[in-house]
C-alpha cells in the first residue's frame, strides 16, 4: 500500500492531475470515480488503477460497479495492475471535493486531421479557444449524442484532458474523435476544400440556425466565452448563423449554443 505523499507514483498523479504539458508529455491522462475507470476499462486504454483503501475492501467483498455492468470490483482488478493508496493520501491526489476512491490512469486516444476530413458527408464541431472546462466537457459529451463526425480545436482552446473536461464528457472523451490543429482559419479553408460549407455564431448578418441544409456535409464554429469568434476565422468569410433570442436576452451559454446547432444538424440528417 502506498501511504506517502512523497512516493514517486504519487508525485507522477499530481503532475498528471495538475499539468497540461505533462499529460501530453506522458501521453496519459487520469479519469476519477467508477463510471469513468469502467468506461475507460471497456473503450479506452487503460493502463493502471489506483484505489482508497476504502474502495478496496469494497472490491475484495466482489462489489458490482454500478446496476449496468456485470463486472465486479474484483474481476476489474484481475484484469488490470493496480495499487492501494492510503484514503488520506489518496484525497490529497484526488481532482474533486468528495473522492469515489478510484482512479486511472489511461493512453490518451489520438485522431489525425487527415482521417477526420475523409467521413463522407461530416458533420463537425468547430472551437476557436474555448476556454471553459465545463463548456468543452459538456460539448463534446453532446457532440457524441448528436451524431457529429469529429471535434476540431484550436490551439488555444482548454487542454481536452484536464480533469474538469474529463469529468464534464461523462465518457464521450474515450468516443468522439477529436483533433487539435496549428491554424484553425487553414483547416476552415480545408474544410471548404472537401466540399462542405463551414458555418459561424453571429448576429451581423446572419441567417438563423435552422435555416441552411447541413446535410450534404458541413462544420459550425463556436467561439471563446468571452471575446466569440476571432477575426482571423472572420476572415475566412463563415456564413454567419444565429439563434433567436425571446426577452431580454443576448446570446446563450457556448455549450447551448453549441447543443441548439448540432442537433438541428443532427435533425436534418435523420429526416434526409
Amino acid at each position: 500500500m502506498i501511504s506517502s505523499e512523497t512516493n514517486g507514483q504519487i508525485k507522477e498523479l499530481v503532475k498528471l492531475q495538475k499539468q497540461a504539458r505533462y499529460r501530453k508529455q506522458q501521453g496519459i491522462f487520469i479519469v476519477e470515480g467508477l463510471k469513468m475507470v469502467y468506461e475507460a476499462a471497456q473503450y479506452g486504454e487503460l493502463q493502471k488503477i489506483y484505489l482508497s483503501e476504502e474502495r478496496y475492501a469494497e472490491f475484495a467483498g466482489d462489489q458490482q460497479l454500478g446496476e449496468t455492468s456485470a463486472r465486479s470490483g474484483k474481476e476489474l482488478l484481475a484484469q488490470f495492475a493496480f495499487e492501494v493508496v492510503a484514503d488520506p493520501v489518496f484525497r490529497k491526489v484526488s481532482d474533486t471535493m468528495t473522492p469515489q476512491g478510484i482512479l486511472g490512469l489511461v493512453t490518451i486516444p489520438r485522431y489525425s486531421l487527415e482521417e477526420l476530413l475523409q467521413v463522407p458527408k461530416p458533420q463537425y464541431l468547430l472551437l476557436d479557444d474555448v476556454r471553459d472546462p465545463g463548456n468543452l466537457g459538456t460539448m463534446i459529451r453532446t457532440a457524441e449524442g448528436a451524431g457529429m463526425s469529429g471535434v476540431l480545436l484550436s490551439h488555444g482552446s482548454v487542454d481536452l484532458f484536464n480533469p474538469k473536461v474529463v469529468r464534464a464528457t461523462m465518457g464521450a472523451i474515450f468516443r468522439m474523435p477529436y483533433c487539435y490543429v496549428e491554424n484553425l482559419p487553414d483547416t476552415i479553408r480545408q474544410i471548404r476544400h472537401c466540399g462542405q460549407e463551414v458555418y459561424a455564431t453571429a448576429m451581423e448578418g446572419s441567417v438563423i440556425y435552422d435555416v441552411p441544409d447541413y446535410t450534404a456535409g458541413a462544420a459550425v464554429v463556436i467561439g471563446n466565452e468571452a471575446n466569440g469568434i476571432s477575426d482571423a476565422v472572420f476572415r475566412e468569410k463563415p456564413i454567419p448563423i444565429r439563434i433567436p433570442m425571446e426577452g431580454q436576452l443576448e446570446s446563450l451559454n457556448a455549450a447551448v449554443s453549441a447543443a441548439v446547432i448540432m442537433y438541428e444538424m443532427n435533425r436534418q440528417k435523420r429526416k434526409n
